[in-house]
């Protein structure tokens, strides 16, 4: 007797499509208070997830997390630019990581190949070697980039749909869980 084998399932942090959705919506809906528990919820995906979170989601909640602090008014002008610096940095650095192979490519070239634009990397480069850039260059930065993971990360994830609910909740989790692995070599 022929056994029908099941499809191998890959765990996850999240509990189902609709906390993964509900996460995504609070991160990119503008509202501070919602973005908050948003980034709740990711860092308690973190915790169980550890290593394994996928690097767009890790990178969408660093800059998010900026967000928040710049419209709390909590922080000054120097320390949003630290801020959003550093986030910016790890996510050129950990984007374009992936695509790097034993001998050095220019980042440049690497962030053409992903679609990021030159000018990020350029912001990039200030902020690791160069002078700090304005507060708003930051700004603007983070917006772009937050722009570029929804569209390369989520909207994926969601199969180009962020309002529709699907029929097949089961079948879409699935797919999430599939995608997942963009953490690691899909971005290549």
């Amino acid at each position: 007797a022929r056994k029908r084998l099941k499809p191998l399932r890959t765990v996850v942090a999240w509990r189902g499509r609709a906390e993964w959705d509900q996460v995504m919506v609070g991160l990119y809906c503008g509202d501070s208070r919602l973005q908050q528990e948003a980034l709740d919820r990711v860092s308690a995906w973190k915790s169980r997830y550890g290593p394994k979170m996928p690097l767009a989601v890790d990178c969408t909640a660093e800059l998010i997390r900026c967000k928040v602090l710049d419209s709390s008014g909590r922080l000054k002008s120097h320390e949003l630019i630290l801020s959003y610096g550093l986030a910016l940095v790890r996510f050129v650095n950990l984007i374009t990581e992936r695509k790097q192979k034993m001998v050095s490519i220019p980042l440049r070239q690497l962030a053409r190949e992903v679609d990021i634009p030159i000018w990020v990397v350029d912001l990039r480069h200030e902020l690791t070697h160069g002078k700090l850039p304005r507060l708003a260059l930051c700004r603007k930065g983070c917006d772009v980039v937050l722009d570029w993971l929804r569209k390369t990360y989520w909207s994926r994830q969601l199969g180009n749909n962020l309002c529709e609910e699907s029929e097949d909740e089961e079948e879409e989790q699935e797919g999430i869980e599939a995608n997942t692995e963009l953490d690691s070599d899909a971005w290549e």
